[in-house]
């Protein structure tokens, strides 16, 4: 098998080193695992891709790369550059410093990554490690994922539902912020939303006296509805989402044809 992995924390994140291991532990010793990451880090571009200026990219070591782009820059960079004469079977994006789940999903560049990945038609999954006061002092702040990660990517290569649909199917999963011996299972979810939670911006002024805005981050441990990911993941289980870039409500498709006659 060979496969691609990619992030937005940068090509020196730590969590990218655990997707490392998980990858070569499901390509097996004859497959291959490429990696095309961002130079710098890039959380919260979604899947934002540098169309108005080029992308310069690196060879680091043996199938290693670093491109100044976002994580759907990578995975364009990997399928049409560094890995052009053959194409991955998967594309693995994360891990994640922090969850994805929640309203997280719209802004994710890890999310990002995957759903170009989808796009192009490979399959593809994202994965992100929840923080909290429950592991954030360990030692590997990742080892849920990195325990577990490796049983529910083979799981969902090899008994969850695929697709050749022109929107394809692609995961999202997210890993408790709990001990890897905590974790209670794996449950499939949908999306939640954090009734309370939003991005806002804070003003601050400069000792040179200029005015920059910070965008900060809502709380993440808001509780969301029974059945969605962070709703999942505070109760101790591994979530995995099903996702498609098809952004279309079909649900109102009837009663907005009938409004506009």
């Amino acid at each position: 098998m060979r496969i691609l992995i990619t992030n937005d924390d940068g090509i020196n994140a730590p969590g990218l080193k655990v997707l490392t291991d998980i990858a070569h532990e499901i390509a097996g010793p004859e497959g291959e695992v490429w990696t095309v990451a961002p130079a710098f880090e890039q959380s919260g571009v979604g899947h934002c891709i540098s169309y108005t200026h080029p992308t310069m990219i690196a060879q680091l070591s043996e199938r290693r790369f670093a491109a100044e782009g976002s994580p759907a820059d990578c995975v364009i960079a990997g399928l049409y550059d560094v890995m052009q004469d053959a194409r991955p079977d998967v594309v693995l994006s994360g891990i994640n410093r922090g969850n994805n789940a929640g309203e997280n999903a719209l802004y994710s560049g890890t999310i990002g990554g995957a759903m170009e990945a989808a796009l192009q038609g490979i399959p593809a999954i994202a994965m992100s490690q929840y923080y909290g006061p429950d592991n954030k002092d360990l030692d590997n702040p990742f080892e849920a994922a990195a325990t577990h990660g490796v049983s529910v990517v083979r799981r969902l290569l090899e008994k969850a539902p695929w697709d050749e649909a022109d929107y394809r199917l692609f995961y999202n999963v997210n890993f408790p912020a709990l001990p890897a011996a905590s974790v209670k299972g794996t449950q499939a979810t949908t999306q939640g939303f954090r009734p309370n939670t939003r991005f806002t911006a804070e003003a601050q002024i400069s000792p040179t006296g200029r005015r920059f805005l910070w965008i900060r981050g809502g709380a993440q441990h808001e509780m969301t509805a029974p059945g969605t990911d962070v709703a999942a993941n505070l109760n101790g289980y591994i979530s995995v989402t099903p996702m498609r870039a098809d952004l279309t409500d079909y649900a109102v498709m009837d009663q907005l044809t009938e409004a506009l006659g």
